[in-house]
């Protein structure tokens, strides 16, 4: 059932996954493509947002803390999840894989690399502060839009 703490939290998911698909595409070298990174990234934030943290909304201050940690926790893991997958995807288009379990652990190669980019103060800063933010604001709209 649609409530305001699940689209506040989708909301604000949403756009720290714009925010800090942003901030990583300056961590990389400028001659890297990335399409739709940070839309498929802000997508995955409103789920997250509307799954994890909205649901968990209106228990208190001290919970509205840890439901936006985990969010946010959720949200990296499955940015790297999907974002590893398609580049998997994408490497086995080029034959770069003897069969479908060298690929499947690919996957998780690839994810590992990817989570070690995301290891810059300045991006841990921006999403332990967009967590804290989330978890407020969803919070505060499960207390006062009901």
């Amino acid at each position: 059932m649609p409530t305001a703490a699940k689209a506040v939290a989708a909301l604000c998911l949403a756009a720290l996954g714009y925010l800090a698909s942003e901030m990583f595409k300056t961590l990389m070298p400028a001659s890297t493509y990335f399409g739709n990174f940070s839309t498929y990234n802000a997508i995955i934030g409103a789920f997250v947002g509307w799954i994890i943290v909205g649901t968990r909304a209106g228990r208190g201050t001290k919970d509205a803390i840890a439901n936006g940690l985990t969010g946010v926790a959720a949200l990296i893991f499955w940015c790297v999840f999907v974002h590893a997958c398609l580049e998997m995807f994408n490497l086995s288009m080029k034959r770069r894989y003897d069969g479908p379990v060298e690929a499947f652990s690919a996957i998780f190669e690839i994810g590992i690399e990817y989570a070690g980019l995301l290891m810059n103060p300045m991006m841990i800063s921006t999403l332990l502060i967009g967590a804290l933010l989330t978890g407020y604001f969803s919070e505060y709209a499960a207390r006062n839009w009901k």
